[in-house]
């Protein structure tokens, strides 16, 4: 009876906005495969890293690599527990069918942000990264009345989409699937900031062999594809 009840158990894992979409169809995948329900909240990484902070049990977690490392530092995932799932970078959108301003280099994304009128971005690693970018132009004080950053857990590309936010910047993974925007495209090179989403093993978990069996999936080449077509490469 009490093994029966373990395998009806879901495997409960937390993560950031970003990993959402990808999350969710590997999931499913694992579902078929393995017979074990996954059940995967995705919230804002901030609300998320805090709620595995405050002890709530989960037993997996999925945030970007430096606040998984953070986790393991405070004893809430467990050490070595920690895999590298995908790296994703920032992108740029504007409302479906409006201009797309050129964003061939750092200059022209300068000039673009300048001329928008207002301006979104998140409250996770994309937007930290914006924000320096922004002091580093010299250009913080002037747009600071145009910025509009999106609450947690909220996409920016929704802010996009209603016509709240002119531009938006997010990770690709974000806004590559959501209705009414259009992606223009990642940031130069020159100023791109990418991110690498790791998981790690929550030491809350009641079921530490099956949470690492499901890590070792999602960081499998048989993950590879979803993630590619969710806009996110393999770590």
């Amino acid at each position: 009876m009490a093994i029966c009840q373990t395998m009806n158990e879901p495997i409960t894992g937390i993560s950031s906005m970003a990993t959402r979409s990808v999350l969710a169809e590997l999931a499913g995948d694992y579902e078929r495969t393995s017979g074990r329900r996954v059940v995967i909240e995705s919230v804002g990484g901030v609300t998320a890293a805090q709620r595995i902070q405050d002890g709530e049990s989960f037993d997996m977690v999925v945030l970007a690599a430096d606040a998984i490392e953070r986790l393991i530092a405070a004893g809430r995932v467990q050490p070595g527990s920690r895999v590298d799932l995908a790296r994703s970078g920032i992108a740029l959108a504007v409302r479906a069918g409006a201009p797309r301003p050129e964003i061939r280099d750092e200059a022209s994304v300068r000039d673009a942000i300048l001329a928008a009128r207002s301006i979104g971005y998140s409250t996770g690693p994309s937007g930290s990264h914006l924000t320096r970018l922004f002091e580093r132009w010299g250009i913080a004080e002037t747009i600071a009345p145009r910025i509009v950053q999106a609450p947690p857990g909220v996409p920016v590309g929704t802010l996009i989409a209603r016509g709240d936010v002119e531009l938006g910047f997010q990770q690709l993974s974000e806004l590559i699937h959501l209705p009414g925007i259009d992606v223009i495209g990642p940031l130069p090179p020159d100023i791109q900031l990418i991110t690498v989403f790791s998981a790690g093993l929550c030491t809350a978990s009641g079921q530490k062999e099956a949470a690492t069996a499901l890590l070792s999936f999602l960081a499998s080449p048989q993950a590879a594809s979803v993630k590619l077509a969710h806009g996110m490469e393999p770590a």
